[in-house]
């Protein structure tokens, strides 16, 4: 198993519509809103660091209101 955290900043007033979509996504374990220089934080689980990848470019990077992200892979 791999995980990741992923930091996103997104567009000012979109943060709550943007959790409601991330937490229907498959592998996001975890999405909170945080205070800072990010906006929220998600925890993302996938059977190997090809799926994480397939998560993160292609449903994650590609949600509305995403203008960044900066990803943790976890190292066990």
């Amino acid at each position: 198993m791999t995980s990741a955290f992923v930091l996103l900043n997104v567009e000012p007033g979109s943060e709550e519509e943007l959790l409601k979509d991330l937490r229907k996504i498959e592998g996001v374990k975890e999405a909170h809103r945080v205070y800072g220089v990010y906006d929220t934080v998600v925890k993302v689980e996938a059977e190997s660091t090809e799926k994480l990848k397939e998560v993160l470019t292609w449903k994650i990077r590609r949600l509305p209101h995403v203008r960044s992200t900066l990803t943790m892979i976890v190292v066990e």
